[in-house]
Parts: structure tokens; sequence; C-alpha cells
């Protein structure tokens, strides 16, 4: 006797967020008293995504962010990678900050080698890797170059470049074009883009600057003022190539009015 019945398909087990953040609280004491810097902060991020937090300053993104690559720790609230709990700085995770932070002495080759060298990675490997690193980040001709005979931007693709080394997961940056200027920010933010294209690697950025945020990522998360605190999610409308002339978009323009309007809006108020 047949049995017409359709077999059941195997239900569809969805992957964790690369990056899942849970009721995260942060609080610091000074004087005798609490002061609460993050307050019930959710956030999700797929693989492969650029997602930007922006916010004011003071607003806790920083400490956010530091929270996420282990360099500090919640109150409360939870911090997955890949569904694995974060308990402190690891290879899945590459920092980068607003401060190079490059070893003077060492050369860029040796500064973008020095986390697989601590790691113990093996002398073929690194080199390879690292050679691999030069060319992405345009800096083959500068390896035996230090530090101070590189211009602010070069400094940064090394810092870039060494946090790309381990081959992280996830690469937190941390208002890293905070101290250059105008025209070497935009090459920066354009260079940003492409390293993303080519790596696929997922990116959390912290920034204040509203049209940086667009311009960049796929989603960001507006905090508000502290406690900071997640008030809206936008879904940047324009797809994962795009190139200056977007900024001239209305939908660009109108979104630098919406979130410059949310980041001066008390949290009560947002109804989006």
């Amino acid at each position: 006797m047949s049995n017409d019945t359709p077999p059941t398909a195997p239900p569809t087990v969805s992957a964790p967020p690369r990056v899942a953040v849970r009721g995260l609280v942060k609080e610091f004491t000074a004087h005798r008293s609490t002061i609460r810097a993050i307050d019930d902060v959710d956030l999700d991020i797929e693989a492969g995504e650029f997602v930007c937090i922006i916010g004011a300053s003071g607003c806790g993104k920083s400490t956010l962010l530091n929270i996420v690559g282990g360099l500090e720790s919640a109150t409360s609230g939870s911090i997955e990678i890949d569904g694995e709990p974060v308990v402190g700085p690891g290879p899945d995770r590459g920092m980068v900050f607003q401060a190079y932070s490059l070893f003077p002495w060492k050369t860029v080759a040796d500064n973008i080698g020095f986390g697989l060298e601590l790691a113990g990675v093996g002398r073929a490997h690194r080199r390879e890797r690292v050679a691999e690193l030069l060319g992405i980040m345009e800096l083959t001709p500068f390896a035996d170059h230090l530090p101070k005979q590189l211009s602010g931007g070069m400094r940064q693709r090394v810092a870039i470049a060494r946090a790309l080394a381990p081959e992280p997961d996830v690469l937190l940056l941390d208002e890293p074009f905070g101290a250059l200027d105008a025209i070497t920010t935009r090459s920066m933010q354009e260079f940003v883009r492409t390293v993303w294209l080519r790596t696929g690697v997922t990116i959390l950025m912290v920034t204040h600057d509203v049209p940086e945020a667009i311009y960049l990522s796929q989603r960001i998360y507006v905090m508000s003022p502290r406690p900071g605190r997640v008030t809206t999610t936008i879904d940047v409308p324009f797809g994962a190539t795009r190139g200056p002339s977007v900024k001239r978009d209305a939908r660009f323009l109108d979104l630098v009015d919406e979130i410059e309007e949310l980041l001066q809006t008390r949290p009560s108020e947002v109804t989006r």
C-alpha cells in the first residue's frame, strides 16, 4: 500500500549572526556614584556586513566596541561571535583605533606581521601573508620603511593591515579616520570600502560623522546620549558597490537630515 504523503522537509536551521549583542549594560563607578554608560543595547551583524554605530561624543559607542573586542567587560548582557561568547580578546576580532599604535622601531612589514609572530606563525607563512596584505594595502614599496616615514593615511593602512593579518572574522574600527585631514579621510573611506569588498570581512565601525556612516555602511545603529541606547536602526538604501556620486543622491541627503535630527532627539521622542 503506497503512502502518498509527501516527505517532510527537514527544518531549516539559520546560522546565528556573526555578532550578536543582547541586553548589554555597562556601568562605571566614580566618586561613590554609579554612572550607566550603555543601557540595554541589542545588535545583530551578519557575516560580511558593514555596519556603523553612530552617536554623539560620550554616548558609549567606543565603550561598546571595546566590549565587543574583549578589551572591557560588560556589567550585564552578552556578546557572541558566531555563537560563541566573548570572554576576552581573540584572533577572531581585529581592532583599529583612531591612534595608529604602531611600533615606531619596526618596519611596515614587521608591524603588519607582529601579531602573526606573537601567535607562533611560521616565518614562511608569515612572510607570505604580510606580502599579500602589503599588496592589498598598496604598501609594497614601503615594506622596509618606518612609521615616521609615512603619511597619516599610510600609517592607518598599516594599522588596518596588522588587524587583518590573523584573518579575523570581524574588523572593529573605532573612528579610524578621526585624526586625518579631510582629503586623506575621503581617500581612506574609499580604501576601506575596497578592502571590505576584496576580503569579505565583517566590519563594525564607530563614527560620529553622519555622511561617513551612510556612505560606508549597509546598516546604521543610532545611539542616544548617555546612557547610550540604540534608538533607531536604519538600512542604507544603496548597494554594496557605490561611488562618491551617491553623496548627491536625494535619498542620501534625506538620510543625513534624518540621522542628524535623531542625534538631537531625546530617546523618548523617537517614533521610528
